[in-house]
């Protein structure tokens, strides 16, 4: 069995590798930029170090900075998560090379579903055909519209390594080609390293339906069950459930032996996930997501089955002791996921900063994979996942009515999230009675009486009253780093407090934890993504009172100008694009008029409230 395992990731999947390991006797090594010194997972790891870096490209996706400390910290094994380096076969190789455990599928299997036109082609030779599109990549706009004239429009313009939605545009017209291509290499680059991308036929109202596998070193190739993540936005997903509802088993089999095709064709070996779309009664090969997914508790919650433990397992040589027939779902588990988002007027705007409270909630068959306590910042730099809330019940009514009173007990403030969609989502008939699709939550759900910023600025809990004391030396933990680890250490440090005072303002109650800020933001406001200074610009009115200030909703970094001044502009037409949180966000003009000013070029970082440009 495994010893050491490092977790090349942050946030709540490193959590959640993390508890199993410590359930299994395995010591677990942490890593983290500078913005993550105090984070969840760094807290929780038996051991931590440094990489450097604020945003991913300077820490999570720095192999060299994860190699080193793989070999400073002795981890005979890496677990990758999801996302950053996760489906990297260069990493993988890199990590073998060094006599050390990937904790997922061999390089070669990676390359060949990793490439979503590879993929394509590997699924289509098993008999497993995907949605129409193009096998190769593609570099223009203009192929985008020769692809259209043969399969219509809306085109999808995809991320060729990339996978959750992330690095997909779709394209309704000639006219929008262009931009379309050039933000998904965008944020396919951002986000994966690569950016290549291609094309699919983007299909009008499917369903999301994908098949959790499990295959070990001998041969023996399993599928545990399908997830159901139609209920989407921005092609990523909201809401996950298993079984699928209103889903024929013949399909559910069918749908499973493709599964298991597609990953022997491969290969395959650990946990990974087969992704199809499902419309009018077929099913079509989408990708193959070499990694855990975001989603797997609730297939562990139908199964019964440690898919982490499962991971672990494999990689140390294990043979899985039982087979397809063995394999049983037991009643009905629901996923939603808690983002760092404003769903009001169904922007979901990202919404960056720090957590004042996070009551979570209890009760039978409440599960909570969380990467943020009170008092965590989550960064524009990273992914807005914050938690996932996972139910499981007998039947689906009774899960989504449980998962309604687990989101009712839930409070988070400091930030908006996702739970007021949430709840709404659960709470439709169309949800209820299974009629939803990817495209169901931005075409046809009423989201306009979401109050705009819901959640992050509701009252912040009392601090704890202050108490009468001397003066006195008190035992106080701290982190402290040497040569790029993290230790913890117990010091005896005068309190600074007199019987008058209380507790010191920045006292922290124990190891680890931040302390409350009192802003959302991160890093030095104002300055740029090459470091140099801008002046704060001027705060303005709230978005959409039609003022001729343009304003940005969140913290984020500016990619894109569109405008200059002279330019005549019309309401609603984008002025700038703005990237927060891996996404990219269109800032557009709010009444007609001509650019007086634009404050703002590539590269600068912005906060809430900041002018980016001014129409006369």
């Amino acid at each position: 069995m495994l010893e050491k395992v490092l977790v090349a990731n942050r946030g709540e999947i490193a959590v959640r590798v993390m508890r199993t390991c410590r359930e299994m006797g395995i010591a677990t090594v942490a890593v983290y930029s500078e913005l993550d010194r105090e984070a969840m997972h760094v807290r929780m790891a038996d051991e931590a170090y440094a990489l450097g870096g604020e945003t991913a490209a300077e820490s999570y996706l720095h192999t060299g900075a994860i190699l080193d400390a793989l070999r400073r910290s002795g981890a005979d094994a890496v677990h990758p998560g999801y996302g950053f380096l996760s489906e990297n076969a260069d990493f993988a190789r890199a990590v073998t090379s060094m006599g050390v455990t990937f904790v997922g599928p061999p390089p070669g299997a990676m390359e060949v579903m990793g490439d979503k036109i590879s993929s394509r082609l590997a699924a289509d030779r098993v008999g497993v055909p995907g949605v129409p599109g193009r096998s190769e990549p593609i570099t223009a706009a203009d192929e985008v519209v020769e692809f259209a004239k043969t399969h219509g429009w809306p085109v999808a313009v995809k991320a060729a390594f990339g996978g959750g939605g992330r690095g997909m545009k779709v394209v309704h017209a000639a006219d929008g080609a262009a931009d379309a291509v050039e933000s998904a290499r965008r944020e396919a680059q951002a986000y994966f390293g690569r950016s290549e991308v291609y094309l699919e036929r983007y299909l009008s109202w499917p369903r999301h339906v994908e098949m959790q596998v499990l295959a070990d070193m001998h041969g023996r190739v399993l599928w545990l069950g399908e997830r159901d993540c139609s209920t989407q936005r921005r092609h990523q997903k909201l809401v996950e459930e298993s079984p699928a509802p209103d889903f024929p088993d013949g399909v559910r089999r069918a749908m499973g032996a493709a599964a298991v095709r597609v990953s022997e064709a491969c290969g395959y070996v650990n946990a990974g996930t087969v992704e199809f779309l499902y419309q009018d009664g077929e099913f079509y090969f989408l990708e193959m997501n070499t990694r855990l997914q975001v989603e797997h508790p609730v297939t562990e919650l139908v199964t019964g089955l440690d898919l982490v433990a499962w991971q672990l397992r494999i990689a140390a040589g294990e043979a899985l002791p039982f087979g397809q027939d063995d394999i049983e779902r037991r009643g009905h588990a629901i996923e939603v996921r808690i983002n760092a988002e404003d769903p009001a007027l169904g922007r979901f705007a990202p919404s960056p900063g720090t957590i004042t409270a996070f009551a979570t909630p209890a009760g039978p068959g409440v599960r909570l994979d969380a990467g943020y306590a009170a008092g965590d910042t989550v960064s524009q730099y990273y992914d807005n996942l914050v938690a996932k809330l996972i139910v499981w019940a007998e039947d689906r009514e009774a899960a989504r009515r449980r998962m309604l009173r687990a989101l009712e007990e839930t409070r988070l403030t400091g930030i908006s999230t996702t739970i007021p969609a949430d709840v709404v989502i659960l709470s439709h008939p169309d949800f209820v009675a299974a009629r939803h699709s990817t495209n169901w939550v931005e075409e046809r759900l009423d989201l306009s009486h979401l109050p705009v910023g819901g959640g992050a600025d509701a009252p912040t809990p009392a601090p704890p009253e202050s108490w009468d004391s001397p003066e006195e030396l008190e035992a106080r933990e701290v982190t402290a780093e040497v040569d790029g680890r993290r230790y913890r250490l117990k010091l005896w440090v005068p309190t600074g407090r007199t019987a008058s005072s209380g507790a010191a303002a920045g006292s922290t109650g124990s190891a680890g934890s931040t302390g409350t800020s009192s802003t959302g933001s991160t890093g030095t406001p104002g300055t740029g993504a090459a470091g140099r200074a801008r002046p704060r610009a001027a705060r303005s009115s709230a978005p959409g009172t039609g003022s001729g200030s343009v304003t940005v909703p969140m913290q984020g970094t500016i990619v894109k100008v569109l405008v200059s001044p002279g330019d005549t502009v019309r309401a609603g037409q984008t002025v700038c694009i703005l990237e927060a949180m891996k996404m990219e966000n269109a800032i557009s003009a709010e009444r007609d008029g001509v650019v007086k000013e634009v404050r703002v070029v590539p590269g600068d970082s912005v906060g809430p409230g900041d002018v980016v440009a001014v129409v006369d």
